[in-house]
């Protein structure tokens, strides 16, 4: 882990004046069916980022979601189409701010990082900065989830780079220039993961700061399934590895098969020489196949690996055309100006 990235989380208060001077602060809440705990969330929102605007997009709620969500204050937005991957897209489409931060809407993050989070991204004119999970009890964090979250950030990290431990947070801060320049294909729970990939892939400036991990209140139930929405996941980091490692992916099946090829060619190639014969005539046929198949494998690998590098260029390039985060300089004295 490189060790840069990830700060523990920040003691005292952090200035309100710098949140005030950077400009339009958005706070977005993707909700299904959390009657029980969005009005706490809006409401803890609005008390550690007071002049946030904070706007809940109701993902097919079939409780009271909107109107509790409404009630304590907060803008709604809905959106039909079942998935958490489809509510950002949402919001990432609809919503106009500098700085945006994204937060789940079961009331399991602490609101009161919200300033230490912006602030940091600010100061270190960061495009993401993510709240590590700490869990205060093992209710809070199920073991399933723990185990899935290292190994899918291990695969990740060994991919991509490693600049993360938890890439399944919920819990981000965002500049202007990563909102909008994020193609979202992600439908569901994977989003996170997409997310994580796209900052790795640019190389983007990015922290990671820990946070406590709050249980859910009584009657508030997971919308995670351990098993399916880790197969989609699981599906998403192959498919992404495919598009944007192509020699990693391509040629790990290079391998494969030309090793398959070489100890299905051993045995008929040892009886060749002992007899001048080719008794195994399939054996040699299915050999020879697997060679030619790692071969197109590792054609393919060098094709796609530059077509990859022009389609990064090309999202560098997007990425670089929105402007980054307000520059801040901190006075000896504690003030900040621009």
């Amino acid at each position: 882990m490189n060790k840069s990235n990830l700060i523990e989380k920040p003691r005292g208060a952090v200035s309100q004046t710098r949140l005030r001077e950077v400009g339009s602060l958005a706070v977005m809440i993707p909700c299904l069916n959390e009657e029980l705990t969005i009005g706490t969330v809006v409401r803890d929102f609005r008390v550690a980022l007071p002049s946030a605007r904070i706007v809940v997009c109701d993902n097919a709620s079939t409780d009271k979601t909107a109107e509790v969500a409404e009630a304590a204050g907060a803008e709604v937005i809905y959106e039909d189409m079942p998935g958490k991957g489809n509510a950002i897209r949402r919001l990432f489409s609809d919503i106009e701010a500098d700085i945006y931060l994204m937060v789940d809407g079961d009331a399991t993050y602490e609101a009161s990082l919200a300033p230490v989070l912006v602030d940091h991204l600010l100061k270190r004119r960061l495009d993401m900065v993510c709240a590590k999970r700490v869990a205060t009890g093992q209710a809070a964090y199920r073991k399933g989830h723990v185990l899935g979250n290292r190994m899918f950030s291990g695969i990740v990290a060994r991919v991509f780079g490693r600049r993360f431990e938890d890439i399944l947070t919920g819990y981000r801060v965002f500049s202007r220039r990563f909102v909008k320049s994020f193609p979202i294909l992600s439908e569901g729970f994977e989003i996170e993961t997409e997310l994580t990939i796209h900052a790795l892939e640019l190389n983007m400036p990015v922290a990671e700061i820990s946070s406590t991990y709050i249980e859910r209140p009584e009657g508030s139930d997971s919308k995670l399934n351990t098993f399916s929405d880790g197969l989609k996941i699981t599906k998403l980091i192959v498919k992404l590895i495919k598009d944007e490692r192509p020699m990693t992916f391509f040629g790990g099946l290079f391998i494969l098969f030309a090793a398959m090829s070489v100890v299905l060619a051993i045995p008929v190639v040892l009886t060749f020489f002992e007899t001048g014969l080719v008794p195994r005539l399939p054996t040699a046929v299915l050999s020879s196949a697997c060679m030619l198949l790692s071969f197109l494998f590792l054609a393919c690998g060098f094709i796609l690996d530059s077509v990859t590098r022009g389609r990064r260029e090309r999202k560098r390039i997007s990425y670089l055309s929105i402007a980054g985060p307000a520059t801040i300089k901190v006075d000896a004295d504690g003030g900040t100006r621009h």
